[in-house]
Order: C-alpha cells, then sequence, then structure tokens
C-alpha cells in the first residue's frame, strides 16, 4: 500500500492519518516535535522544520506523494525536492496561491475572477493613495503567514507608524478593499492528477475575531444559482492552477455577487462538518486525490450539519477535559467531539464539534452549547451539570441516554 508524506504535524495531519488508516494506507509526517498532535497518533515520523531540505527529503523518500497540512514550506525547499523527481501534490507552482496573497490576488485578477480592490504596499504612502481612491476603511494583510486573524489589520483611517513598523520588520504587504459583504462562504474541491474533481455543498462560515467559529453545512438561504456559481469557480481556480488534493475557496457574498478572500490549498476548517457530515470527508478525499484514486461521493449525510470549534478560553477552566466531555456527552449524546491533543490557551483551536440534524437553528444551538462547554466548563444557557439529563431545555430532548 503506498505511503503519503504530509509536511507538518498538527490536527489537520493528525485527522489525515486517521482517514488514512481506513485505507489500509500509512501517514508519514514531519512534525517540528513528537508532541506534535499527528505525531501522537501515526508511527511513521519524521522530525525536523518545513524548511529543512534534509529533513524533507527523508520525509519524501519511499513516498508515493507529498502533501501539506500547513503552507508554510519555503519554495527552495519545494524546488529543491521537485528537481530530486518527488510527487509534490499539489505542485510548488499551484501552491504558490495560496502562500502569496498578492501572487493569489494578481492571478485571480488575471483570470477575471472577482476579488477586492488590491495594491502592493511598500510605504505608507502606497496605503495612503490607495485609501485616497478606494475610500475607508481599507485592509492591510501581510502578504505571507497570516491565517486566523493574524496578519490583518483592519485600518479606517492612515496609520503611518503601524505600516512604517511592519516593513522595517520585513513584513511583505498588500492593502485591500474593505468588502462591504452580507456574510462569508467557503466552496471545497477536490481535484486528482487524471482531472477528476469533486465538488461539496457550499457552507457559511461565522468568524469571530478574525477567526473560523462555525461552520453552517449547507449555506442557509443560499440560492441555487449562488451556490453553482460558487462552485464552478472554485472548479475552475482548480483546473486552471493545476491543483491537487483538496482546495478550499474562502468568499465574500455581497450585494454584487461573490468576491474571493483566500485560497487553501490542503484539508481546512470549514471541511471538518464531512467528517461525519458527508458520505467521504475532506481527509480521505485528499488522500484520494493525491494518489489520484477514484474519488468518492460528496453527498451529505444529513439535512444540516453544524461544526462549531472548541477555542481555549481566556482563562483554563478548573474542570479537567475528561470531565468536560463526560458532561458534555450526558447532555447532547449526538455529538461528535474531535480533541486535537493540543495545549489550552486562549482562542486557540484545540477541538471542535460536530452535530447533524434536520432543524438547523436547533443543530447550531447545539453544537455551540458543546462546543462552549468544552472550552470553558460553562454552559452559555445557564444550564447546570447538576439538572442531570431531564434538565435538557426544551427542543433539545434526547431519547437515550448515558450517566447523567
Amino acid at each position: 500500500m503506498p505511503v503519503v508524506g504530509m509536511v507538518g504535524g498538527g490536527q489537520l495531519a493528525r485527522m489525515t492519518a486517521q482517514a488514512a488508516v481506513a485505507l489500509g494506507q500509512t501517514l508519514r509526517v514531519l512534525a517540528a516535535s513528537p508532541g506534535d498532535p499527528a505525531a501522537r497518533v501515526t508511527p511513521d515520523v519524521v522530525t525536523g522544520d518545513p524548511d529543512d531540505v534534509a529533513a524533507l527529503r527523508q520525509l519524501a523518500r519511499g513516498c508515493s506523494a507529498v502533501t501539506f497540512d500547513h503552507e508554510g514550506v519555503p519554495q527552495a525547499s519545494l524546488a529543491a525536492l521537485e528537481a530530486a523527481g518527488v510527487p509534490l501534490r499539489p505542485s510548488p507552482s499551484a501552491l504558490e496561491h495560496a502562500q502569496d496573497k498578492l501572487v493569489m490576488r494578481r492571478r485571480l485578477s488575471a483570470m477575471g475572477v472577482p476579488v477586492p480592490a488590491f495594491a502592493p504596499v511598500e510605504g505608507p504612502a502606497d496605503v495612503e493613495a490607495f485609501g485616497a481612491k478606494q475610500g475607508w476603511p481599507v485592509v492591510l494583510k501581510a502578504a505571507r503567514g497570516g491565517y486566523d486573524g493574524r496578519g490583518v489589520w483592519f485600518l479606517r483611517e492612515p496609520d503611518p507608524e503601524l505600516v512604517t513598523s511592519l516593513v522595517e520588520a520585513g513584513t511583505p504587504l498588500l492593502v485591500e478593499q474593505a468588502v462591504p459583504m452580507r456574510r462569508e462562504l467557503a466552496a471545497q474541491v477536490a481535484r486528482s492528477p487524471f482531472g477528476q474533481a469533486a465538488v461539496w455543498p457550499v457552507v457559511e462560515t461565522v468568524q469571530v475575531d478574525g477567526q473560523c467559529a462555525t461552520v453552517l453545512a449547507p449555506a442557509p438561504g443560499l440560492d441555487e444559482d449562488t451556490a453553482l456559481a460558487a462552485q464552478s469557480l472554485a472548479l475552475r481556480v482548480a483546473r486552471e492552477l493545476d491543483v491537487t488534493g483538496l482546495l478550499t475557496v474562502e468568499l465574500f457574498e455581497t450585494d454584487e455577487g461573490l468576491s474571493v478572500n483566500e485560497l487553501a490549498m490542503r484539508p481546512h476548517n470549514s471541511g471538518h462538518w464531512t467528517i461525519e457530515g458527508a458520505r467521504t470527508s475532506q481527509f480521505e478525499q485528499h488522500l484520494r486525490a493525491v494518489l489520484d484514486y477514484p474519488l468518492g461521493s460528496t453527498a451529505p449525510t444529513a439535512k444540516a450539519v453544524v461544526m462549531a470549534n472548541v477555542l481555549g478560553a481566556p482563562e483554563a477552566p478548573s474542570m479537567s477535559m475528561d470531565e468536560r466531555l463526560h458532561h458534555c456527552f450526558a447532555r447532547f449524546p449526538d455529538a461528535r467531539v474531535h480533541l486535537y491533543d493540543k495545549g489550552e490557551r486562549p482562542a486557540r483551536k484545540i477541538g471542535h464539534v460536530t452535530v447533524l440534524g434536520s432543524d438547523l437553528e436547533a443543530v447550531r444551538t447545539r453544537a455551540e452549547l458543546a462546543a462552549t462547554w468544552l472550552a470553558t466548563a460553562t454552559w452559555a444557557d445557564g444550564w447546570s451539570v447538576h439538572d442531570g439529563v431531564a434538565g435538557t431545555p426544551p427542543g433539545h430532548e434526547i431519547e437515550e441516554s448515558g450517566r447523567g
């Protein structure tokens, strides 16, 4: 059976390793340390950094394909592997569009894909000129390396001191129009080297402080034409950039239509719902795609699926996670919990909860309550662990339960 190498040992690699087991495959991971989430669940681990060419070569030795759980691999290192004949999926030329926002904006704009107005930034004057032309506020972004709200600055007026400090620190920058959006959407597709492609339903992503908190699948109230336009756009980008594996296109829905925000070429937070909510999860599909297997069905398994991230609380709860799980399962026995074996700290993604059902609002309430409880050991609706299962609020009745 083939071996797939994955650069990165975080939760995305961890969940990919779990999918590999079911397919009889081995996922070899390049982890920064033996304590990384993926390194704890797979026996085939190479310890090293993504900019260490020797470690990358060790990872790639004997692999049928090498892929990524993050974009932080230098292009020079990838070029060395590609020159040695390592099957990199996606290729460095494709991956660069997920690594560098300015490269991505220029390419998509040249393709005629809708993107916010943007400009490169070399100093405060560039931001001020852009704001004068496009209007304030504007969004200043690090072209490389930003994620989960990091590397993004919302400017209502010129801030030359901030821009100067970032430029002097060597941060490549661009400035974008602040998009007046209705909401954020994500269209996720998979594409194989053979050219087969598959797409999941378009989802809505709910952001808190620039970080994904909840994913609603499918996106509620999204008309069929807009959903098909989002899926078609994602398929076109995957084809024209020659992406192999997963591609997530993060979108703004505006009064004028869709606009592309970000690209990711790996498993993505917006696709975690697929583990229970689709016939083929994003993690299994990614493995199928990079190995050029026929792709699996993306049909949903329920009318409504909600994934809520478990984000570290401002203060660590006094109750252990084991105890929190006990009470979570007692109240919500249908909740599917995924914990990443990561230390708790404020706003850090330490897990997620998925709930399936037929009524979106009820499903969302259950998922978000469970995730909040696991993060904080407090029930957001005032429900007490001492209430027992009999204290379940109206509309959240359960047919069976474990210990209370």
